[in-house]
């Protein structure tokens, strides 16, 4: 009997295994650095806009008793924290299929 694992070592095996196909395999290292800064500035929008929500959710609810306003900060609360949870999943995906990639 011919096994093909005592043949060869782990490495020939699971590189058998790992796609070579993945969008980041032809990236240069220019471009991920650009797609990084570009998801970094992503990030900071959102958090900026979740920080902004929050301080017009804060001045409405307490200053002003404008409920109009308080409402709209706690919609730009979620939308900049969700936009944040987004990117961060998508730069942990990216990552995992840049690493069956490489």
């Amino acid at each position: 009997m011919n096994n093909l694992a005592a043949e060869g070592d782990i490495t020939t095996i699971i590189g058998g295994i790992a796609p070579d196909w993945g969008p980041f395999a032809t990236l240069g290292d220019e471009a991920r650095t650009m797609v990084q800064v570009i998801m970094a500035l992503a990030i900071i929008i959102c958090l900026a806009i979740a920080i902004w929500g929050a301080a017009k959710q804060r001045i409405g609810a307490t200053a002003m008793r404008d409920t109009f306003s308080a409402e709209q900060g706690k919609g730009l609360i979620v939308a900049g924290l969700t936009g944040v949870f987004i990117i961060g999943s998508l730069g942990t995906l990216f990552t995992i299929v840049y690493g069956m990639a490489v």
